[in-house]
């Protein structure tokens, strides 16, 4: 099978790229869309409580962003930078960098000398010689908040990190926010909980497979950087026991899902709770855990687009995909362009069932 990545590719216009977090979050706007009709209903995200119940449960990603961005010196003082993107073994870390490196290579950050130890082409592996928590000490203190590239930083380095995080975030090991959760403030969370909606949590660490762009032709030979998750095994049971009832399971974000996905078997049912996830999500893919899905609006030719275009489409409903913008996903972007929605990581959200 073969599916073109400019099937999956639509235009957008640059004033719709939300720079900032609407206030409060869950005054954002909300487009309600039924997958099998293809039937459109405009919100206020705050309204999300009304189309929740006690058959529901709601799953979210308690990842933590940290200020990955290592702004280091060479020996000859000259600047080079350096996004850690995944903690390896030990002492060790992958990262991307900005500019010419090689193995061997010296640079220092806040104090700390550090060498690159291997080139893997796409990106490196850089070793520190302090421990994890001393350098997440040196990371707070002196570290970047990474934000996606169309985002013009305008804020203050201790705002952004307050901005650019969910208000549950508990676990510390993204460079990315998982941003379907920007819209919940604790109040909305208390309000649902009260309603009888039941809340889990999961952790998957946003880091490269999320976020780089597909440079294939073709999308199925894409491949995925693997990303860590966890998920307690208490949290495990009790989805279990709600998919075995008969609970409709709604995923906050296309990262919830991903684990979710991972980890259900063809019967519906988790079979591990923690590892690495690679999956990609593309046409025909049949989803198995995940019933409805609160996402925000993404980027044209990504994998996450890829995404929630499979969740509207066969064999998850009657809609064959055939191409983007004619598809459910497709029309309802269109619309959401159309209303002046605004779109991507700080923008507003979609409900789809």
């Amino acid at each position: 099978m073969t599916l073109n990545l400019s099937q999956f590719d639509y235009s957008l216009p640059k004033h719709l790229i939300a720079q900032k977090p609407v206030s409060p979050r869950d005054r954002s706007r909300l487009l309600v869309l039924n997958r099998n009709t293809g039937s459109i209903n405009h919100k206020s995200f705050f309204e999300i409580r009304n189309a929740l119940g006690k058959n529901d449960v709601l799953v979210m990603n308690n990842t933590k962003v940290f200020p990955a961005r290592v702004m280091a010196k060479d020996i000859r003082g000259r600047d080079t930078e350096f996004l850690l993107t995944k903690k390896l073994r030990g002492r060790t870390w992958e990262a991307l960098r900005r500019g010419k490196v090689r193995v061997n290579d010296v640079f220092n950050f806040a104090g700390v000398n550090f060498k690159v130890s291997e080139n893997k082409g796409e990106t490196v592996v850089i070793e520190f010689p302090i421990s994890s928590e001393s350098l997440f000490q040196k990371l707070y203190l002196k570290g970047v908040t990474p934000l996606p590239p169309y985002i013009q930083p305008s804020k203050k380095e201790h705002e952004i990190r307050k901005l650019y995080q969910t208000v549950y975030a508990k676990k510390t090991g993204s460079i990315a926010a998982p941003t379907a959760g920007f819209h919940f403030t604790g109040r909305l969370i208390k309000n649902l909980i009260q309603k009888g909606v039941q809340i889990e949590y999961v952790t998957l660490h946003v880091g490269l497979g999320t976020f780089l762009p597909i440079k294939t032709a073709d999308i199925t030979k894409h491949h995925i950087h693997s990303e860590s998750f966890e998920v307690d095994p208490e949290t495990a049971k009790r989805l279990n026991k709600a998919k075995s009832l008969g609970k409709r399971l709604v995923a906050v974000g296309t990262t919830t899902t991903r684990v979710l996905e991972t980890l259900a078997d063809q019967n519906s049912q988790f079979y591990i709770h923690n590892g690495q996830t690679d999956l990609f999500i593309y046409p025909p893919y049949k989803f198995k855990f995940v019933d409805a899905l609160i996402t925000n609006f993404h980027l044209p030719r990504s994998t996450l687009l890829a995404l929630v275009s499979t969740f509207v489409s066969t064999p998850n409903t009657t809609h064959e995909f055939q191409e983007f913008t004619d598809s459910v996903m497709g029309k309802a972007y269109a619309e959401a362009i159309q209303k002046n929605y605004r779109f991507y990581s700080f923008g507003d959200a979609m409900f789809i069932y």
